[in-house]
């Protein structure tokens, strides 16, 4: 019961830091996004600010949305990316709930928010907000093969190696990282996951240039067109807690080093040096796994993204999980 109780609270102290986080984050995101197109940009607390203030405000319901999944789908969304955290390790403390599968109940995660804005959207009543949620599914449908070669990869391979822990938790890719144990060929393989994880962040946080399902020059935001007040507050922040989560599981499974460790630290100096290197680490995969893209691509078509999931992302997931199972068994 001690136990319990100890990890809900730990829990809730996590979730309202990592909200506080990404919503930082997001505000440096805009400003870093506005230097490079020589603009000054919002302030840093930007974000935060709009959704204190949408919190405050109504939320107005269309007449032709159905109620109670127009008001439960941006929750929902937010929740369960919020989820997402509990299963991720913090630098060189465990991850809060863990298990022997979480790296598959985080995609799934993943993916409950995603179709919880795809509900959002039909719900809504409204044809821009149809159009995004049907981008959104076709989206979803793209890059979740990429997305599943790589994690099947990694645990394939820490199966295989014999890591310490479950091959399908992300625990054990804290203890071991895949990079020590795999030999030069294995390293390219690693690579190309790696670039192909990259790939699929910008789809999975729903920014340019896999921002389609809301393209405010296209739809008019689409699946959120008509969301307002504190329903549109959540969205807010389930875009910013999906970017922060993947951002960290990225990090936790390719970049898990202990920084602590290599400074001589022990004891509590580890945990401590660690936590706050591991958002850094989080924070630097933002600044290049999302900031950098979208300022540097355009919006892609929908055609384009799903060919260029389906083609290019999946076969370099392919390439990687076939030169690490050679580099295994040679």
């Amino acid at each position: 019961m001690i136990l319990f109780l100890l990890k809900l609270v730990a829990g809730m102290a996590l979730v309202v830091l990592s909200v506080i986080i990404a919503l930082m984050y997001e505000g440096v995101d805009r400003v870093v996004h506005a230097r490079m197109q020589n603009r000054i940009g919002p302030p840093v607390l930007q974000p935060v600010y709009d959704v204190i203030k949408l919190l405050g405000k109504e939320s107005i319901v269309p007449r032709r949305a159905v109620p109670w999944l127009f008001n439960g789908a941006p929750w929902l969304a937010a929740v369960a990316a919020m989820m997402v955290i509990l299963y991720i390790p913090i630098g060189s403390l465990p991850p809060i709930l863990t298990g022997s599968g979480d790296m598959i109940l985080i995609v799934y995660l993943f993916a409950l928010s995603a179709v919880s804005m795809v509900v959002a959207g039909f719900a809504s009543g409204s044809p821009y907000a149809n159009v995004g949620a049907q981008r959104e599914m076709v989206l979803m449908m793209s890059y979740e093969l990429p997305l599943a070669l790589v994690i099947c990869t990694l645990a394939w391979a820490a199966y295989r190696l014999g890591l310490p822990g479950h091959p399908f938790s992300t625990e054990t890719y804290m203890i071991m990282p895949l990079w020590s144990a795999l030999g030069k060929v294995g390293i390219v393989g690693m690579c190309a996951l790696l670039l192909a994880l990259l790939a699929v962040v910008p789809a999975e946080t729903g920014k340019v240039p896999m921002d389609i399902p809301e393209a405010k020059t296209e739809i008019l935001e689409g699946l959120i067109a008509e969301y307002s007040g504190r329903n549109l507050a959540m969205f807010k922040l389930a875009f910013a807690i999906r970017t922060l989560t993947m951002c960290a599981f990225v990090v936790a499974l390719f970049f898990p080093w202990s920084l602590g460790r290599a400074l001589g630290f022990s004891g509590f100096g580890i945990y401590f040096v660690d936590f706050f290197w591991f958002w850094i680490k989080v924070f630097i995969m933002q600044i290049l796994g999302v900031t950098l893209l979208r300022t540097s691509f355009g919006r892609f078509k929908i055609w384009q993204a799903s060919q260029f999931y389906w083609l290019n992302v999946s076969s370099l997931a392919v390439a990687g999980m076939l030169l690490i199972s050679l580099d295994i068994f040679l």
